[in-house]
């Protein structure tokens, strides 16, 4: 005999799932009913192969199909219990098996034994009749072996316990036949053994017991009376004896079943015939009605396949003679698709882990539909655009499993719609939706709001100032997503990172350790981690470069002239000077950046205050007008010099003026002096102060050079170290103003005298340099190295000069 290939495809599918160990193997089991709760079923942990400690490492779990639980499995021994006393008869009703179906459920692997639990009849329930009392009205010439329906005695119970027998009590007109319908269920019919007569008994009394099989056999009676009638010649007789109707399930009420008909050769009354049910349960009489002028048999209420699949109806034709006759009418329902499949979760996993491989088990699912044949049949399908698709098993069990990655970070939970649908016509479908959430595992590691972060921390600052906020989000959840923040070592300026700032490691909040100064540190770098408290941890790391804003916390510094307390320097000016001449420059620098830097210049206090000028941004002084002989030989000014800070700082410088005669400038046209004006004794006076000025410039530049090269080669670091906080070297300057930031630098000169040879008077001439320019340190740290010219008086015109040259090193 071949096989249909759909069914070899799926007995074919069955044997590979039993060889993975998803739904394999039924266990069956009995246990009687009315047993009290708590009684032992069976231990099912030899049919499972199992031992006891696997059940809860397993996660074992015993699930009834319907919404009741009958039964419970005991983890700590593997015996299946009863959770409640169990009564056959209401449970399953007249089915001749009562059986519970249950699924013992495995994880890790997967593993579905299906339990079955028969609940065996126990002898409970005594036959019953419907009505204590039965009338029969037999006419007193009946003929004899004539036969006469009992209604049958009903038992709860089933099998061997129920009805089995049937007894008459003793008399001399009637037997009982007990006869068994196809089913197997028993009848009985009284027979006429001997005829009636009226004359002699108009009334009979019998005892109808019902005996059932138990053990003790319970017995259930009626009586019986025999009403005998008048003589009636001819009885009804039926067409048809047996009727079997197919009717369809959930006919409407007053719909037609069957019309039974019975004819009688009788005329007048005792022709007559009414029709009524004959001895036919109470059930059946409220699903039927029967008209008992017609025959006509129709529906009284909504027949239901799933609860009786056939009827069987006798009918008793009497006709006005008391004559009856009998009839029966088996009615089959036949099925109609009028339920709907029913889904049922047995195991859900939920929270299921994002990182759950493909093919990982998420429900086990079963689809039932009460209706038989294809409208029983089912099919299982779920939505298409999710990672979980549906797999058939045996025994229409149905495995929800996945089928892509899952990304909790895109979607944290789903929605599953599952919807079955039968084969019968029309279909019904009916729909489950299953909510499964996907639980967190640590695949993600922080990430910082930007990849650079960029700060500003003003010099100065407090310690403990909060520079700014590091902030770091992780897309996972709980502890994976909790972020800790800590500084990787690194060095600020040889110093370690962490003794400049610190960082809070819950919040992110960067701060600054101690007071940073500006003109030291200019900016710095510190690089952060971020470490979430997943297992295994995740982290990543981000660069924070801070900038310190300068404060306008260094006042400007003079470094021309030198203002550190020694003799001071005078500036020679010629009288002849007109409007315009330049006398010198100060040059000041300041150490602070920025507008912080820019410098101002103004002349806060002169001799002769109409006399000279001082440029505003480069420091220049100037005649305002031509000197003449009425202007103070000695001119003092107080120079300011301010930064643009907020609030400014400035400072001072106090320049001391000679005005000479004869004083010779390249700028100024020369001057002849007639030769017999000047004393020969005054010119080798000035010739004489001129040759020691010139020595001791000499020698003073050649001592400095000495100290300069020493020092740079025994104290090369210390030197470097004081260079940062000094003044800028010579090629910084330029040799005309410099600019905002560096502050004014004047140009150097050096002064050259120049004597006539067989002359009486001197010369001057005003010269640019020819030698190097260098950078003079500040006082404080003694490198200064300083040449003047001392001064020579000219008592033969009671004027005194002195001549100054600086040279800056």
């Amino acid at each position: 005999m071949g096989m249909h290939p759909n069914n070899w495809q799926g007995w074919s599918f069955f044997f590979c799932l039993c060889m993975c160990g998803a739904i394999c193997e039924s266990f069956r089991y009995s246990v009687p009913e009315e047993k009290k709760s708590g009684s032992l079923v069976a231990n099912v942990l030899k049919d499972l192969k199992v031992d006891v400690k696997d059940l809860s490492a397993r996660r074992a779990r015993l699930v009834s199909e319907g919404t009741k639980q009958y039964f419970q499995l005991d983890l700590h021994s593997g015996n299946v219990i009863l959770q409640e006393r169990i009564d056959r008869e209401a449970l399953c009703g007249q089915k001749d098996s009562c059986i519970l179906h249950s699924e013992i459920v495995l994880e890790n692997p997967l593993q579905v034994h299906r339990i079955e639990v028969e609940i065996e009849d126990v002898n409970d329930n005594s036959p019953q009749f419907s009505k204590k009392e039965f009338l029969f009205e037999i006419p007193e010439h009946m003929p004899t072996n004539t036969r006469f329906p009992v209604e049958s005695a009903e038992d709860a119970d089933r099998g061997e316990n129920t009805v089995q027998n049937y007894t008459l009590s003793p008399n001399d007109h009637f037997r009982l036949d007990v006869q068994s319908h196809n089913e197997g269920t028993k009848f009985a019919e009284l027979v006429l053994e001997k005829q009636l007569d009226r004359e002699e008994e108009t009334r009979l009394f019998l005892i109808l017991s019902a005996v059932d099989g138990g053990i003790p056999k319970r017995t259930g009676t009626a009586k019986i009376i025999i009403e005998v009638l008048d003589s009636n010649d001819n009885v009804p007789v039926f067409n048809k004896n047996m009727h079997k109707i197919k009717l369809m399930e959930n006919s409407h009420p007053g719909s037609l079943v069957i019309k039974v008909e019975a004819a009688d050769q009788d005329f007048g009354s005792n022709a007559e015939i009414s029709y009524s049910f004959s001895q036919v349960p109470d059930n059946i009489q409220r699903v039927f009605k029967l008209n008992k002028n017609t025959g006509e048999l129709t529906v009284a209420e909504i027949i239901d396949y799933e609860m009786n699949q056939n009827y069987a109806v006798n009918i008793k034709a009497t006709d006005g003679g008391g004559l009856s006759a009998y009839c029966k009418v088996i009615v089959e329902v036949e099925d109609r698709n009028d339920n709907a499949p029913e889904v049922t979760i047995t195991s859900l996993i939920s929270p299921l882990p994002e990182d759950s491989l493909p093919e990982t088990l998420v429900a086990l699912l079963r689809v039932m539909d009460r209706d038989s044949g294809d409208n029983g049949r089912t099919a299982c399908t779920t939505e298409a655009n999710l990672p979980f698709m549906l797999k058939a098993s045996e025994n229409n069990y149905y495995q929800l499993v996945t089928q892509q990655p899952l990304d909790r970070e895109r979607v944290s939970e789903y929605n599953i719609t599952i919807t079955a649908t039968d084969w019968g016509s029309p279909r019904l479908t009916s729909t489950r939706i299953i909510n499964v959430q996907i639980s967190d595992v640590n695949d993600n590691a922080p990430v910082f709001e930007k990849s650079f972060f960029d700060m500003q921390l003003h010099e100065n600052n407090i310690p403990g100032l909060l520079i700014g906020l590091v902030k770091a989000r992780d897309l996972d959840t709980a502890q994976n997503a909790k972020v800790t923040y800590s500084l990787l070592p690194g060095k600020v300026s040889d110093q370690p990172v962490s003794s400049y700032v610190s960082i809070n490691s819950e919040t992110g909040n960067l701060y600054a350790i101690r007071s940073v100064d500006y003109e030291q540190v200019k900016d710095f770098q510190v690089t952060m981690r971020a470490v979430d408290c997943g297992s295994p941890s995740l982290s990543s790391e981000v660069m924070v470069r801070v900038v310190v804003m300068d404060e306008n916390d260094n006042a400007p510094f003079i470094l021309y002239p030198l203002q550190n307390g020694t003799s001071p320097s005078n500036d020679l000016v010629p009288r002849g000077a007109e409007a315009g001449y330049l006398v010198t420059k100060v040059v000041a620098v300041d150490r602070d950046s920025g507008q912080n830097s820019w410098l101002s210049y103004e002349l806060l206090k002169a001799t002769e205050p109409g006399l000279f000028s001082v440029g505003a941004q480069n420091g220049e002084v100037k005649t305002m007008r031509p000197i003449n002989k009425r202007d103070s030989l000695k001119q003092k000014l107080i120079i300011g010099v301010r930064d643009n800070g907020h609030p400014p700082q400035s400072t001072s410088a106090t320049l001391s003026i000679l005005l000479v005669d004869g004083f010779s400038d390249p700028y100024m046209k020369m001057v002849d002096i007639p030769k017999e004006e000047v004393v020969e004794k005054e010119d080798r006076t000035l010739t004489m102060y001129l040759v020691i000025c010139l020595a001791v410039i000499s020698f003073i530049f050649l001592v400095s050079v000495l100290v300069f090269v020493a020092i740079k080669i025994q104290k090369r670091k210390k030197f470097m170290e004081c260079s940062a906080l000094n003044f800028p070297v010579g090629p910084n300057f330029p040799e005309n103003s410099g600019d905002a930031d560096a502050g004014s630098l004047s140009r150097a000169y050096n002064y050259e005298v120049c004597l006539a040879g067989g002359s009486l008077n001197s010369e001057f001439r005003f010269l640019r340099p020819f030698f190097p320019v260098f950078s003079v340190e500040p006082a404080q740290s003694q490198g200064a190295q300083r040449i003047s010219a001392g001064s020579q008086e000219l008592s033969s015109h009671e004027a005194e000069s002195q001549l100054k040259s600086q040279v800056r090193v």
